[in-house]
């Protein structure tokens, strides 16, 4: 560029405590004096359309609402911001002709993208990429490609990067890397397309050519970020030396010295303005103010902007502050600092805030922030007060409810219908199965509680009527055979999709097609059609889109299989993002980074200052380091913190600003972002104390920890119900006594209430299981051999116990934990069964009993299952009892808070087991069959007392027990005797122990 071009070059700026819109349209305004075909006939050229319809509002607001001919209002921005690009300008009053291949559509060149991925072998062997795994490596490849063309470099220098004898890593990369160097050129130009970022790129230079060979009839100004994409700032550079050109820029730091200027790092704020004027080739000190007279400053003062280009100040020149001039303490006027324990009081504060700024007539708040999650909690928050809000950065696909649903409906096919996946499909609220809603979601309830609970059923919708059958002969016989027709109706609407699970490799085309359809007609009502369902809304819209790209497309893509396409469909949707058409509320807004630039409000709340969420982590590139990136002319990571420094000290400079963070993120203390870190330090060097903007916001705090908080916090009082006489059980068995003793409100919830625990969804075998698999093993066993034991008992043991185990044994816990210590039990057990059998007469196993005796409130049933009793040689009866756990002490047995054993020598001793005759009883022993090297452990439930003794003391206790409670103001206390209280319940969370135990240690 030459000096008379340079000299020619007309570029303002805005400084940033000046609101930028509103004077660019008072500037422009001024400038075409009030002429409606002069400011008609101009173009104004903006990064995003957001800033192009909120520069019309400007004009709006300049214009006291009156009706007006606006400019021509473009976008020609950043390929990372998902702007519209423009297509061509006026020359003479005429487009140019564009001689340029249509840009290849994303989904397109993704799934080409895919393709090549998948033909290349994975480092060191000689398969091929899985098409989930290539997805998400042609995500990254995109990445890199749109780099490389954004930044008009060519990957010819890649070789030469590193030196072929050093990192053997880097020539893998160059090897893969040759799906860009060489494949994708080559099927760009079979398909006569270019990339996106290539057509943008030929279309700005086209354009700037054409403005230098016949610049427009008309003016044109354009205004640009920090940091333009070198044809932007071509194209920018011909802008700004057209006769009637001007280029706007934002928040040009003319105040810094000369030594800053050059130090700047490519982390600054200011580094992206500076290559731009480079470009340009002028001074910065040419730089002038944009229409100073036509809108004054807002009222902020001129220490402001001085504080806050300290703290941005590079490192190298950071020795400056020892030597700054104070600063005025309104400085910080107007600025307020808010740190908050956790997210959720720095989204409640936030909410508060924007509450409060709507009781003032036109007051307009702004949030700020790139964590999306904060958004989220703000807009939530603010549901409170019924106002409804959106975050207007949007939010990927995958997390919307149809993009839920499409995910949730492949896991559930691909996985055969197993009960997780299919009952979170079932429950979507977008499933519907053509029937009510109301009906549809009864019968997935009772699917759930009937089929889906416990251990998993056999694949496919076969597997889960089998499951039905077992309930023929059942007080639910009639449910299960209605349930058993609803699932024939549901294998018809989602057979098209589960038939092509079954092949071995089906087109991407024909699944995502069976995808698409089988979601429709699962989405339909008895009112609604699936299509009317699934794609309404914006984000109903996005994934339409999605569809309809999968549709176009699919065929790219070689087969796959069937398996793999949740993972595929995850991976080719991640990309997709579904914004808001128009925002909820008129006066509040909720913003990205992107979205928040030249926007303006009266409050300015930047919110997430936290260290690796503002700035964000640059991360790791994964194909070049920094030094590599430098050498091949990429710029590093550390510019997209310098483009976020400047959105940040653009926003800092608003009339009021609340600056908030979060202490903690999920448990993890968090670090300060570096711009607070750095403010913190000039206020000192300039005389000002930080803890005066922090106590600004503390009443914030205040409210939004006590908004939720109740007046007075006091210890719920122990559940005590006092059901009448009547509904109190008159039939427990042996293990609820002692449950009873320990925990009464449990037999309240269990037996007057009539409420059960719901087994686990798609159960592993859990302990309890193991037990009763061990318990069967071991009767079956006895039952085999009553008299005498085989030749081999402990193969004849382990080949009982894999009979037993034999339908758990393809779950990994089963065969890799349960079995060996069923071994190893099984050892212990035949050597204790070969030293009692001279001892034996006869084994009984699994033994009903019952014993039944007055009481005040009627005859009270005591029933027991014992594990196993043996008619001894002498006569007398030993009770044994299979625990897998930990068996009670004597002295737990003795004080009576294990009455199991005795009250079932109680009843034996009384003949009321099948079978067994009624003799004394002479011993009460729990074999704990604990696995390991030991097997088992052979332990007396009595010490110091006879098993008649404690019988007899046992029934006397139960007789008292059950007297007490026949007393209708004996209350059902939850847990009385914590010392003793059962170490597990069902019923711990209905008796909400946590809130009222001491300590909080009754609530483990």
């Amino acid at each position: 560029m030459t000096a008379a071009v340079a000299a020619a070059a007309t570029v303002r700026t805005i400084a940033p405590h000046r609101p930028f819109l509103d004077v660019l349209a008072a500037g422009i305004l001024a400038d075409t004096g009030g002429d409606p075909l002069a400011l008609a006939e101009g173009t104004v050229l903006l990064p995003t359309r957001r800033a192009c319809r909120a520069l019309r509002e400007a004009f709006l607001r300049r214009s006291g609402g009156r009706p007006m001919l606006l400019p021509r209002l473009l976008t020609f921005g950043n390929l990372d911001e998902d702007e519209t690009l423009f297509a061509a300008f006026q020359r003479d009053g005429s487009a140019p002709d564009l001689d340029l291949p249509p840009p290849i559509e994303p989904m397109q060149r993704l799934l080409a993208l895919t393709r090549l991925v998948m033909a290349m072998p994975l480092p060191g062997t000689d398969e091929k990429t899985p098409p989930e795994q290539a997805a998400r490596l042609a995500v990254e490849l995109g990445r890199l490609l749109d780099q490389v063309q954004t930044e008009r470099l060519s990957f010819d220098g890649l070789a030469t990067l590193v030196p072929e004898e050093y990192a053997e890593h880097w020539q893998i990369t160059l090897q893969f890397l040759t799906v860009l160097t060489r494949f994708w050129p080559e099927y760009l130009a079979d398909a006569g397309r270019l990339d996106r970022v290539e057509w943008r790129n030929r279309l700005q230079q086209m354009q700037g050519e054409a403005w230098t060979q016949a610049p427009p009839k008309g003016w044109v100004i354009a205004v640009e970020t920090a940091r333009p994409t070198p044809a932007a700032g071509d194209l920018l550079a011909c802008i700004a030396r057209l006769p009637r050109g001007a280029v706007v820029l934002p928040g040009l730091d003319l105040g810094l010295d000369d030594a800053t200027w050059e130090a700047l790092e490519q982390s600054h704020p200011q580094h992206g303005l500076k290559l731009l004027l480079a470009r340009f080739g002028i001074d910065r000190m040419t730089v002038t103010e944009y229409h100073p007279e036509v809108m004054p400053a807002a009222p902020v003062p001129p220490d402001r902007l001085r504080l806050v280009s300290e703290a941005m100040r590079p490192a190298a020149t950071t020795d400056a502050w020892r030597d700054m001039a104070p600063l005025a303490p309104q400085a910080v006027a107007g600025v307020t600092r808010l740190d908050c324990p956790t997210p959720r009081e720095e989204a409640t504060a936030i909410a508060l805030m924007m509450r409060e700024a709507l009781a003032s007539p036109d007051k307009t708040v702004m949030l700020v922030t790139p964590d999306r999650d904060i958004g989220r909690r703000v807009a939530a928050e603010l549901k409170r007060w019924e106002v409804e809000m959106d975050d207007s950065a949007g939010r990927p696909l995958r997390g919307t409810p149809p993009g839920v649903y499409l995910r949730l409906l492949a896991d559930a096919v691909a996985s055969d219908l197993a009960p997780l996946p299919l009952l979170a499909l079932l429950k979507h609220p977008l499933s519907g199965g053509g029937e009510s809603l109301r009906w549809f979601r009864d019968k997935v309830r009772r699917l759930e509680r009937l089929v889906l609970r416990g251990p998993r059923p056999a694949p496919g919708i076969a597997g889960l009527k089998a499951v039905l059958v077992q309930y023929d002969g059942t007080p639910h016989e009639e449910t299960a055979q209605r349930l058993s027709r609803w699932l024939d109706r549901l294998a018809a609407t989602l057979r098209p999709f589960t038939d092509l699970m079954a092949a071995e490799a089906v087109a991407v085309r024909d699944i995502a097609d069976a995808h698409m359809r089988v979601a429709e007609a699962l989405a339909a009502t008895d009112e609604e059609s699936g299509p009317q369902r699934l794609w309404a809304g914006a984000a109903g819209a996005a994934a339409a889109e999605l569809a309809v790209d999968l549709a176009n497309h699919g065929a790219i893509l070689p087969p796959v299989r069937p398996s793999s396409w949740p993972a595929l469909f995850e991976s080719l949707a991640t990309g997709v993002q579904v914004r808001p058409d128009y925002s909820l509320h008129p006066r509040l807004a909720i913003l990205g980074l992107i979205e928040a630039r030249f926007m303006q409000a009266d409050l300015v709340i930047l919110a997430g200052l936290n260290e690796g969420t503002w700035p964000e982590d640059p991360g790791h590139d994964p194909w070049m380091s920094r030094p590599m990136r430098d050498r091949f002319g990429l710029p590093r990571p550390e510019w997209r913190t310098g483009l976020s420094a400047h959105d940040f000290a653009q926003a800092f400079c608003a009339p009021e600003v609340v600056i908030t963070r979060a202490e903690r993120v999920e448990g993890a203390p968090t670090v300060p972002s570096r711009w607070l870190l750095r403010l913190e330090t000039v206020m000192r060097a300039g005389g000002l104390d930080p803890a005066e903007w922090q106590a600004r916001g503390l009443h914030w705090l205040d409210w939004a920890q006590g908004i939720d908080r109740p007046a007075r916090i006091e210890p719920a009082p122990r559940p005590a119900p006092r059901p009448p006489v009547a509904a109190r059980p008159r039939r427990l068995s042996v293990t609820k006594i002692e449950k009873w003793m320990r925990d009464p409100y449990a037999i309240y919830a269990e037996h007057v209430l009539g409420l059960r625990a719901l087994d686990p969804l798609d159960a592993d075998p859990g302990a309890a299981d193991y037990g009763s698999l061990v318990h069967k093993a071991l009767e079956t066993f006895i039952l085999r051999h009553p008299d005498a034991l085989p030749a081999d008992p402990l193969e004849a043991l382990l080949a009982i116990g894999r009979e037993v185990f034999e339908a758990h044994m393809a779950q990994p816990g089963v065969w890799a934990f349960w079995w060996p210590r069923f071994e190893s039990v099984a050892r212990w057990f035949v050597a204790q069964e070969a030293a009692r059998r001279p001892h034996l007469h006869t084994p009984f196993v699994e033994c009903k009993g019952s014993f039944t005796f007055d009481a005040p409130g009627g005859p009270f049933t005591l029933t027991a299952t014992a594990d196993r009793i043996d008619l001894l040689h002498d006569g007398s009866l030993a009770i044994l009892d299979y625990k897998t756990g930990m068996p009670p002490s004597p002295k737990e047995v003795a004080a009576g808070y294990a009455p199991q054993l005795p009250l079932e020598a109680v009843i034996a001793e009384r003949g009321g087991f099948e079978g067994v005759p009624a003799r004394p009883v002479s011993a009460l022993t729990y074999w704990r069959l604990k696995g390991g090297d030991a097997g088992g452990e052979d332990r007396p439930a009595h010490k110091d007392k006879t098993p008649h003794d404690l019988a007899a003391e046992a029934l006397a206790g139960l007789q008292a027990l059950v007297r007490v409670f026949d007393d209708a103001d004996t209350p059902y206390e939850a847990r009385p005797h914590p010392d003793f209280a059962p170490a597990y319940s069902d019923y711990l969370h209905l008796a909400r122990v946590k809130e009222w135990a001491s300590g909080g240690g009754d609530g483990e």
